[in-house]
């Protein structure tokens, strides 16, 4: 069988010109970083969840078999080299050499394989590429063979995809493990090993170097290259009081706070000793997402209508102590700025409540109660809550303002009982722009029931879209497909755009090499 070589260490000029590869790393310190993290660490697996504190200590743990670069393209991490056969349908990816787990044992093809069947049965962009997926085989110890019923060239990216639900490689007996429970056994071949006697649900967790990992030869960037682990060990301390942060940030009791709530800013940004800086430059989505199968958001004219009244500049004063400097209006169900962002919901969201209410009667709103799920522990997503259960009062809808925890609510959103046994009618959130940049990775606008993300949607015409753009044979054909994704995604409204903001960060001036990136990496980090 032919086969072509798409990505090798040893022929980096025969690569296409959307791989890049680096060059580069320096020499390590030994300290302790202190880090607050934005919520509570309750789910360990970052292939079971798409929270992005675990997905945070996911990248800590464990490493991927691609991952993205600054220019969001997709780049070898575990692997050495991939090639595809000349029909295709079979990819041969071969791992680097010297990949060892925390507990010793060298990372196998079999690994490999058993973390990505794990993966694709849950993820969203996973379950599009196992819809293309024969089998997840090991060729021998170091090869990983995956055949496909058909070609299917994005795999690459599907594989590098830096949200959501990551697709790390575990070992293989943990990758088997039931796929309704999240795994608590942190055994990944990332930087940073999991400490699991230090970790305190709600309180802390802690992370050590894993002296046995081998960084590529490259230089970091974004997800990708070298992760070089300067830090001997680093503490993660939960804190869901924003003054409580910025005064252990101040006084020196931790190095490095991940979310600034902006009405501290000016606070921070005025002591000598501190950094304010934006690490994640694509920014975050606000969403408002819908149950779509209990009333009254089972009806698309009642979703229509609440949209239709909704005010972006109202949500994003919200959660940015209305600093325009760092949001931005974005009418749009991909990231404004990217390939498929064009804002074509402008008539859709007009902030006219008058229109609103009379949609709404027009709708046949029967004044069924509405349950918004609001998470008063995370201060850039709880104000959301707020404007929403303001709003729909305004334009004369029955609501209930339910305050939790993240966690909390992130177990109540899989209910899919009525509000009278448990249910929910409405949470928000917010996403890296990263998460939904295309048609096959967005969670917020894919039509897959309730094997998709929370909300139950269900879309047949957006799927059969979505399996035509995985397989187009051009970009022009992939953005024809995606404009009208985009539109029957807008008319169906599975969730609503808040906006798009910057969440900025502060640490202490000591700690240098921060990258950018979807998530605040643990490695490149260093005291000077």
């Amino acid at each position: 069988m032919r086969r072509r070589t798409l990505l090798s260490t040893a022929a980096v000029a025969a690569l296409p010109t959307r791989f890049a590869i680096g060059q580069g790393t320096g020499a390590g310190t030994n300290r302790l970083l202190r880090y607050i993290p934005t919520a509570d660490l309750s789910v360990l697996d970052p292939s079971w969840t798409t929270t992005q504190v675990s997905i945070t200590h996911g990248y800590h743990v464990f490493d991927t078999l691609f991952a993205l670069d600054s220019a969001q393209k997709p780049r070898l991490q575990m692997a050495e080299s991939a090639s595809v056969s000349d029909d295709g349908r079979t990819w041969d990816i071969k791992l680097r050499d010297g990949l060892t787990f925390h507990d010793g044992e060298k990372v196998l093809a079999r690994d490999a394989a058993a973390s990505l069947r794990r993966w694709a049965a849950r993820d969203v962009y996973g379950q599009t590429l196992g819809g293309f997926v024969e089998s997840f085989a090991g060729a021998d110890d170091r090869t990983l063979r995956i055949k496909l019923k058909s070609p299917f060239s994005l795999l690459p990216d599907a594989l590098a995809k830096p949200n959501g639900m990551l697709p790390v490689v575990m070992p293989e007996r943990l990758a088997n493990t039931d796929l309704n429970k999240p795994n608590t056994e942190m055994i990944g071949s990332g930087p940073y090993r999991f400490l699991k006697d230090e970790f305190v649900a709600g309180g802390s967790a802690a992370y050590e170097r894993f002296k046995g990992y081998v960084p590529r030869n490259e230089k970091p960037s974004w997800a990708s290259g070298g992760k070089v682990a300067h830090i001997d060990r680093i503490e993660w301390k939960i804190v869901n009081d924003s003054s409580t942060a910025s005064a252990a940030l101040q006084k020196g009791e931790v190095d490095w706070w991940e979310q600034v709530q902006p009405d501290l800013l000016p606070l921070l940004r005025k002591n000598p000793d501190l950094t304010v800086s934006n690490f994640n430059t694509v920014g975050f989505f606000g969403t408002m997402r819908f149950n779509h199968l209990q009333p009254p958001f089972n009806n698309v004219a009642i979703r229509r209508a609440v949209r239709l009244g909704m005010n972006q500049e109202d949500y994003m004063s919200a959660v940015t102590g209305s600093d325009p400097s760092i949001y931005r209006a974005c009418k749009a169900l991909f990231p404004c700025g990217t390939t498929y962002g064009d804002e074509i919901g402008t008539a859709q969201m007009t902030g006219d409540i008058g229109a609103a209410r009379a949609a709404l009667k027009a709708a046949g709103y029967a004044g069924e109660k509405v349950v918004i799920l609001n998470p008063a522990d995370i201060p850039t997503i709880g104000p959301f809550g707020l404007v929403t259960y303001d709003y729909l009062k305004q334009i004369g809808m029955n609501v209930e303002l339910q305050s939790m925890d993240w966690n909390t609510l992130a177990q109540r959103r899989t209910k899919a009982d009525p509000v009278e046994k448990g249910g929910w009618s409405i949470f928000h959130n917010w996403w890296l722009g990263t998460s939904f940049s295309n048609p096959a990775i967005s969670v917020v606008v894919r039509g897959l029931g309730a094997k998709g993300w929370a909300g139950f949607f269900t879309d047949e015409k957006i799927e059969a879209l979505t399996a035509d753009w995985t397989t187009a044979p051009t970009d022009e054909d992939r953005l024809r497909l995606a404009q009208a994704i985009h539109q029957q995604a807008m008319d169906a409204v599975p969730t609503v755009v808040l906006g798009r903001f910057f969440i900025l960060t502060a640490h202490r001036k000591g700690l240098t090499g921060l990258l950018e990136g979807t998530a605040p990496f643990p490695w490149n980090l260093k005291w000077s």
